[in-house]
């Protein structure tokens, strides 16, 4: 078999795909005429339990549409080789967003056959106290469930804004919603609709509460036919900072376009800034008798960093650069850009500052810890014959996000360094995201001939069509699969990169998330901006 980036490639870039199990291979165009063949020298890969090969073809630039053969006649999925391959998994991958929004009606001159009813409409009670509401409308469903969660959505909207403060021209994009054509991008349009719900979650005194869900989940039904009632969860640091962060560096962002509610949220920043500074102790208990999603965190630190970051870059607060320092003193993941760990966002932040505003000696200290990340991980990239950023036991939970944030950090030692071979193992992160992977299976519905069909997502089973929407990121091959369709019972005998099911029951391997999106639509954005 031959595994191939199912999206394409760029006629000037890299091009590799994946040989195994013979040693023989054909690139044919799409009329049969053969381009290239060759043989490769095989080598066991302890991902995929294979003896494979990198087939490197780079030199075939020439626009059009293609696939392989090996000696045995197998087919790859075919590709194409063309200066825009990556528009329409970007355009299906940010559109995404709109699917999961709730409290709407999805028209169908936006949403297409996926039109759907508005949801979640009543409000929202405080879990302590029923006779205490909130309008709780807007926002974006979480994941294969209709909860809402700041730290959640705050992490998928730092993956998109700071695209959008490094490369803004190429997420300029017509998303085809509501708000298209007016004052500010679609793709700004679009995170607003998250950060107007996520502003109606902060208290008066600054604390930020940390989720709106049911009590349980619900069936697998439409959004439009859950009545359960939504509970807000008490306050939690780990909400209130990822809230400061996040509104902090949108209301840089969003102020060319909207002064007014740049200053709201710079004022809602600064509120829960103060209540960090009042309350500098860890605050987080998930309720009991609440049984949804935790986004459970032991620690805040990385949570306060990112704060203390993104404060000081707002109103150059001085409480604030003595807390990025003194966390720097602390043994803490400066490259994670995930919902637990976001010390990565921190660090971004810096990166984008600059120098001169956060000082040499500090810009030159986390720039340094970003780029030595990207050391190992390119290291690992190069030492595979899939190019990817993981070991087996780091195929964890949601491990196509781990792929994409190393691509993210990757791409971000290509901007730092213009050393393309950062760029070469981003790209290599997309290839295994689209194809390149032991499953032969695109991980992005709709966008490849091989994709996955089958996503643990509630409107996708209960909608009465056979496709799925597009542009879902699943959350691919989990070491530790536990549920009905992918467990140790049936997964045991199978490689890391193999513990994958493409059933809408494998919470575990193949539900969906907003954070999962979002740091595609990043490393989509900057590839489209070297290119």
């Amino acid at each position: 078999m031959i595994y191939v980036n199912q999206a394409g490639y760029a006629p000037e870039g890299v091009k590799h795909a994946t040989l195994v199990g013979d040693k023989n291979y054909t690139l044919c165009n799409k009329d049969g005429k053969v381009v290239k063949n060759g043989e490769c020298e095989l080598s066991f890969d302890a991902n995929s339990a294979e003896e494979a090969a990198v087939i490197d073809f780079s030199e075939v630039k020439e626009e059009g549409t293609y696939y392989f053969t090996d000696g045995k006649g197998n087919k790859s999925a075919e590709f194409v080789i063309g200066k825009k391959h990556y528009d329409e998994a970007l355009w299906a991958s940010m559109k995404m967003f709109y699917f999961q929004r709730c409290g709407m009606e999805l028209e169908e001159k936006y949403a297409g056959v996926f039109a759907r009813k508005a949801c979640h409409c009543g409000g929202g009670h405080m879990l302590e106290d029923k006779s205490i509401r909130r309008k709780m409308l807007g926002g974006w469903h979480d994941a294969g469930d209709y909860g809402r969660y700041v730290t959640a959505g705050a992490v998928a909207l730092g993956h998109i804004l700071y695209g959008y403060e490094m490369f803004p021209e190429e997420l300029g994009l017509d998303l085809n919603i509501p708000e298209s054509g007016g004052a500010m991008p679609d793709i700004l349009a679009e995170c607003k609709y998250e950060l107007d719900w996520i502003l109606d979650m902060q208290d008066e005194d600054g604390g930020v509460h940390h989720k709106c869900t049911s009590r349980n989940f619900c069936g697998f039904i439409m959004p439009d036919e859950d009545d359960l009632p939504m509970v807000i969860t008490p306050v939690s640091s780990l909400a209130t900072a990822d809230f400061a962060a996040i509104m902090a560096l949108a209301s840089r962002i969003y102020r060319q376009y909207d002064a007014a509610y740049a200053d709201i949220l710079a004022d809602a920043a600064r509120k829960s800034w103060d209540w960090l500074v009042k309350n500098p102790t860890f605050l987080f208990e998930n309720p009991k008798e609440v049984t949804t999603g935790t986004y459970e965190d032991m620690c805040d630190t990385d949570e306060r960093l990112w704060a203390a970051t993104e404060m000081y870059r707002l109103d150059k607060n001085e409480d604030a650069k003595k807390i990025i320092f003194a966390v720097m003193e602390l043994r803490i993941n400066l490259s994670c850009l995930g919902w637990a760990d976001v010390g990565g966002f921190g660090t971004l932040a810096v990166i984008n500052g600059g120098a001169e505003l956060f000082g040499e000696d500090l810009y030159k200290r986390m720039t340094l810890k970003w780029l030595d990340e990207a050391d190992r991980l390119k290291g690992l990239a190069e030492s595979n014959a899939f190019g990817i950023t993981l070991r087996p036991e780091e195929f964890t939970w949601g491990s196509n996000m781990v792929v994409l944030m190393n691509s993210m950090i990757l791409c971000v030692a290509h901007r730092l360094t213009k050393d393309d071979s950062y760029l070469e193992a981003a790209e290599y992160q997309l290839d295994y995201i689209f194809g390149r992977n032991a499953m032969d299976l695109s991980y992005v519905t709709g966008i490849g001939e091989r994709a996955f069909r089958h996503p643990h997502l509630r409107p996708t089973e209960a909608d009465g069509i056979d496709e799925p929407i597009p542009g879902f990121v699943s959350g691919g091959p989990n070491y530790r699969p536990c549920d009905e369709a992918a467990n140790p019972d049936n997964m045991s005998d199978k490689p890391a990169m193999r513990r994958y099911a493409d059933d809408m029951r494998s919470y575990s391997t193949n539900e969906i998330t907003i954070y999962w999106n979002s740091p595609l639509v990043f490393a989509l954005g900057y590839m489209n901006s070297v290119k």
